[in-house]
């Protein structure tokens, strides 16, 4: 079959899939764009395009059977890795991981166990169902992360420092758990540093893509702290990225993934390697910097998957995941049901020199849902030479950055550089 042949199906049309649909039209490709969102973006670029939630499997294959698809593709999200996994297997398209694995990465407590039996340090951490007592947590040290068992988009996260705050916010997250859950997950709060790892397997091998520092501020009420920005490459890269291979090397020996996409977002502190999460994708509203930081094209290579395995084994054994260029997202986050009303800070940071892309998420006027599919308010992707550069690039934003709300209160949070 020529490429001009080709009709690929596109899993999600937000705009971290507008490049993609653009790579693959450039290609030769038909392509075919479908997701929940009736007007998503990159439905526009596409051949065709259906409005069919990921989460209807049923449809969505019938849909790929009726287009006669021969490739499906989709990253960025744990949701659509886990529905493409799914849809694949009943349309018979190729895809990297199977339905019968998915809960070893969509079930943080069975993650955590398995990383324990591969001797892979993770938070304490155990599950609790509604009627708990007091005495199931004994043991453990607050301040105390709770979280859902298999949640997306870290919503329903929150930091307790009692037994009480526990049952206060039980409800609240254990409805944030897809499927029907009685239980949430608690574990000890983690002070490492925190890292960004992406990487792609290839013949059983895993191969690093990059490894940044995850930086965020400082932690407030019962919130985790937000994400402040994603650098590239992490200062500790020399040092980290072995043993952070080592790991993902181990999930997925133990899981049997011998090729595509594999994550993690993990701390470092003195028992090394301390997982928190890991998926089956790549990181959406970040995978650009991997380009801006090394050429290497996320979209090339999720296209190169599905129709060019050769040219990936060539592409990942001459990657080297050590950058000299130094590239960063900063992510300025709104505070939940704020209303704006002046953007225009952020519009005037979006036009910095400095600036390679933004993302303005938000108007004037409009009210902040960080539980939808903005989780932003604007999304910068600065470069510089050196780290140092980049820094006080970064310090200058913060301190220019100011959006009021109508009630005359801030909708942003002021934001501040992590130290070391």
């Amino acid at each position: 079959m020529s490429e001009q042949q080709h009709r690929l199906v596109i899993a999600g049309s937000m705009d971290e899939f507008i490049a993609l649909a653009q790579t693959a039209k450039k290609r030769g490709y038909y392509v075919i764009v479908c997701d929940g969102y009736p007007d998503g973006p990159a439905k526009k670029i596409a051949d065709k395009a259906y409005t069919i939630d990921v989460r209807d499997v049923d449809a969505f294959a019938e849909m790929c059977k009726t287009e006669h698809a021969d490739g499906i593709i989709g990253s960025f999200s744990d949701l659509l890795f886990e529905q493409i996994t799914k849809i694949a297997d009943k349309a018979n398209l190729r895809w990297y991981a199977t339905p019968d694995k998915l809960d070893y990465y969509r079930e943080k407590d069975r993650t955590k166990a398995l990383m324990k039996e591969l001797g892979v340090h993770v938070p304490k951490n155990k599950k609790l169902e509604s009627d708990f007592s007091d005495a199931d947590l004994a043991g453990f040290e607050f301040p105390l992360v709770i979280k859902p068992v298999n949640g997306y988009g870290s919503k329903g996260i929150y930091v307790v420092h009692s037994v009480d705050e526990i049952r206060e916010k039980f409800e609240d997250v254990v409805c944030r758990s897809s499927g029907v859950r009685t239980s949430i997950l608690v574990e000890e709060y983690s002070h490492g540093r925190e890292y960004n790892m992406m990487s792609w397997i290839v013949d059983g091998k895993v191969y690093p893509i990059s490894l940044a520092d995850r930086e965020k501020n400082p932690q407030t009420g019962d919130t985790l702290p937000l994400l402040n920005r994603v650098v590239y490459p992490a200062k500790a890269i020399h040092q980290i990225l072995d043993e952070a291979r080592e790991v993902q090397q181990k999930f997925a020996d133990a899981v049997g993934q011998k090729e595509g996409a594999l994550s993690m977002q993990f701390f470092y502190s003195e028992h090394g390697v301390e997982v928190c999460e890991i998926a089956g994708r790549l990181f959406g509203y970040e995978h650009e910097l991997v380009t801006y930081s090394c050429g290497l094209s996320i979209e090339e290579l999720l296209l190169d998957y599905v129709y060019d395995p050769d040219q990936v084994r060539r592409t990942m054994q001459q990657h080297d995941p050590y950058f000299t260029r130094h590239c960063e997202g900063i992510y300025f986050v709104g505070k939940q049901d704020a209303v704006i009303a002046d953007m225009s800070k952020l519009l005037e940071l979006a036009k910095d020199p400095n600036v390679l892309e933004s993302m303005i998420f938000y108007k004037d006027g409009e009210t902040v849902d960080n539980y939808g599919p903005r989780s932003y308010l604007t999304r910068l992707y600065v470069g510089a030479d050196t780290r140092e550069e980049l820094d006080r690039i970064t310090q200058r934003m913060f301190e220019e950055n100011y959006v009021p709300a109508q009630d005359g209160s801030r909708v942003d949070y002021p934001f501040m550089l992590e130290r070391d």
